[in-house]
C-alpha cells in the first residue's frame, strides 16, 4: 500500500529550490535530494554492487549478522518505520528477525514511487508483515508513523547507508534532534554511519571506473531538463568527486566545461556559467565510532549497541531515546 504525498505541489518545490540554488552568491548548488528520481534512484542502486563502492555491502553484512541481537534488544511491540528505504533488500534481514516474534507494521519513507514500488514487491512475502509506503519527505514521513502507533507500541527508526553523513555535522546533529523530538522515551532509532578512511578509497567509491557515479549525478541536469523544460547539454558538464579535508567528508560536483547559458523555463531562470565553474549536488561526511555516541548523547538518546565492519570501516548504531 502506498500513501502518497498530499500537500505541497512537487514541481514549484523543485523549479523554487533549483533557482535559489543557482543564483546564491559563490558556490551554486542544487539539493542532493533531487538526485533520487525514478532514474537516479535505479543507477544508486547499480552504485551500491560496484567494487569501489564497499558500503552497502558491509551495511548489509553487519544486518545480515547481527539482526536476531538487534531484534532482541528492542521494547517489543514495535512497528518499524525507515526513513529513505530504497529498494528495502538490506532491510529484509531485520523484518524477517522482528517477524518470527510480532506481526509487524512496516512503513517505508521515501520521495521516489519507483523505490517505493520496489520495496514493497522485495518485502511483501515476509510472513506476519504489513506494508505501507509513504511518498513523504523523513521527517513529515516520521510524524505520520507516530501518529499511528497503537497503545504502548514503540517505534524502531531504521535510517540506514550513510544518508546521515549528506547532513553536515551540525545540520546532521539538528535532524538527529528532530527525530528525538517525535519519538517517545524508550523507542529506538537504528543509525548506519559511514566511517573515516583512506581519501584514494573514497575517491573511487565516488567516481568508479565504469562512470556510473557520473552518470547517476548528472541525471540531476537531465531532470531538471525533463521536469523543469531546462536545456542543459549533458555533454558541457563533468562530474567531479573531491575530499574536503576539514570537513571530513566527500563532495559530489557537476563541473562546467565551458562558458555557457541555460534556460530553465519553470524556474524563470537563465543561469550563466563559467568555465571550470561547479554545481555541488551531494557531501558525505565520514565519523569515528567515538563521534557518533557523543553525537547520540547530545541529540537525547544513549547509544546502546555499535556494530562496526571491520572490512569497510562503517558502523550501525543501536540509540535508545532517553
Amino acid at each position: 500500500m502506498l500513501v502518497r504525498a498530499i500537500a505541497g505541489n512537487a514541481t514549484y518545490d523543485f523549479a523554487s529550490d533549483v533557482y535559489a540554488g543557482l543564483t546564491q552568491p559563490g558556490q551554486k548548488t542544487l539539493p542532493s535530494k533531487y538526485l533520487y528520481d525514478d532514474v537516479g534512484s535505479a543507477l544508486f542502486e547499480v552504485i551500491s554492487r560496484l567494487p569501489e563502492y564497499g558500503l552497502t555491502r558491509a551495511d548489509e553484512r553487519l544486518l545480515r549478522r547481527h539482526a536476531s541481537e538487534i531484534v532482541d534488544s528492542l521494547a517489543t511491540p514495535v512497528a518499524v518505520a525507515e526513513l529513505g528505504s530504497g529498494s528495502g533488500k538490506k532491510t529484509r534481514w531485520l523484518l524477517e528477525a522482528l517477524c518470527r516474534k510480532q506481526r509487524t507494521s512496516y512503513y517505508p519513507v521515501e520521495i521516489s514511487p519507483w523505490a517505493l514500488a520496489q520495496c514493497e514487491r522485495e518485502l511483501s512475502d515476509i510472513d506476519s508483515i504489513s506494508i505501507v509506503g509513504l511518498e513523504r519527505e523523513y521527517l513529515a514521513g516520521l510524524l505520520e508513523v507516530a501518529a499511528r502507533r497503537k497503545g504502548v507500541q514503540n517505534l524502531f527508526v531504521l535510517f540506514l547507508g550513510s544518508t546521515i553523513g549528506n547532513f553536515d555535522r551540525p545540520a546532521g546533529m539538528e535532524f538527529l534532534a528532530k527525530i528525538r523530538r517525535i519519538l517517545r522515551a524508550g523507542d529506538s532509532l537504528l543509525l548506519g554511519t559511514d566511517l573515516e578512511k583512506p581519501s584514494a578509497q573514497l575517491l573511487a567509491a565516488y567516481d568508479d571506473a565504469l562512470g556510473v557515479t557520473a552518470a547517476f549525478n548528472l541525471n540531476l541536469l537531465g531532470r531538471i531538463n525533463r521536469e523543469l523544460d531546462a536545456d542543459f547539454d549533458l555533454r558541457q558538464f563533468s562530474h567531479v568527486a573531491r575530499i574536503n579535508h576539514d570537513a571530513r567528508s566527500v563532495e559530489m560536483h557537476l563541473r562546467s566545461n565551458r562558458r555557457q547559458r541555460v534556460y530553465i523555463a519553470a524556474a524563470a531562470l537563465d543561469a550563466e556559467f563559467m568555465e571550470g565553474e561547479t554545481i555541488w549536488t551531494e557531501s558525505s561526511h565520514k565519523y569515528s565510532a567515538n563521534e557518533i555516541v557523543q553525537m547520540a548523547r547530545e541529540a537525547g538518546f544513549r547509544c546502546q549497541a555499535q556494530w562496526v565492519d571491520e572490512e569497510w570501516s562503517f558502523a550501525e548504531n543501536l540509540l535508545i531515546a532517553e
